[in-house]
């Protein structure tokens, strides 16, 4: 038994460096409701689908009371629906330049699929999003086998195991075992443990790092290991099996969960 089939997350983990499409519109539709949000706050709930991203800020206790505040009530499902309509509208107006592939990512798709590995995805973006992203990415050389997206799945996206079950079903895989889940926020590592295959963090380029590539770069050795150091220990605890600093240590990755699962053979 062995590794069949990698499934990677689309933004801040194949495209993206640092998962900035997304962020900058939710600062930007809270701050047009008047209501002014942080970058951490609207990165913490990263990974899910977009409206439901939308919902658990609003339901955060600082941004439930400043909402209160500002517009004199608790907020309701219709305001739900309008901030997400904003969203998707500025989202589709930028969506196009936040698709080209992270570092190491296209050479470590070829050679794993060289090994005989097939290539699924998951997304927090809809299907009209992805119509965007696929095609664009597609063009900067990014292309895996087979895409999901929580449209797809009854809009039960993360961190519901489904999108990773029809990812397995159309290639075919036949084991959880056999499945590695990358990807670089809390919500994809829940989708992964909700779904008993492997939960890979990656960290460099990640949500939830939180930074982008000129940030990244800028800082000291030692800054930068302590960023990774600090993302590692998050994906650890919520219940990560392996973190990677970038997909060109995957290969290696893979390798060793091979072992592990040869092991448990033997025994």
């Amino acid at each position: 038994m062995k590794i069949e089939t990698v499934i990677l997350d689309w933004a801040g983990t194949a495209i993206d460096f640092g998962c900035f499409a997304p962020v900058n519109v939710f600062l930007t539709i809270f701050e047009d409701a008047g209501v002014t949000v942080t970058l951490e706050e609207a990165r913490k709930p990263m990974g899910m689908l977009k409206i439901d991203h939308i919902r658990t800020m609003l339901e955060m206790p600082r941004i439930n009371e400043e909402w209160k505040r500002v517009h004199h009530q608790h907020f309701s499902e219709e305001d739900v629906h309008v901030l997400y309509n904003q969203f998707e509208s500025k989202l589709m107006e930028s969506l196009a330049t936040y698709t080209v592939p992270i570092q190491h990512v296209t050479a470590t798709v070829q050679q794993l699929r060289e090994a005989g590995i097939r290539f699924g995805s998951t997304t927090g973006y809809t299907d009209f999003m992805m119509e965007v992203v696929t095609k664009h990415a597609a063009m900067k050389g990014y292309q895996p086998d087979f895409l999901v997206t929580p449209t797809q799945v009854s809009d039960k996206g993360r961190p519901y195991p489904y999108m990773i079950f029809r990812n397995m079903e159309a290639l075919g895989s036949k084991s959880t075992k056999q499945v590695v889940k990358v990807g670089d926020t809390t919500s994809d590592i829940k989708e992964a443990l909700n779904a008993g295959v492997w939960a890979v963090g990656v960290i460099i380029g990640s949500s939830e790092m939180g930074l982008a590539e000129e940030e990244f770069l800028a800082l000291t050795a030692d800054e930068q290991q302590q960023a990774i150091e600090k993302t590692k220990r998050i994906f650890e605890k919520t219940g990560a099996h392996y973190t990677i600093e970038t997909m060109k240590d995957l290969p290696i990755l893979i390798n060793k969960i091979n072992e592990v699962l040869a092991n448990d053979m033997n025994e």
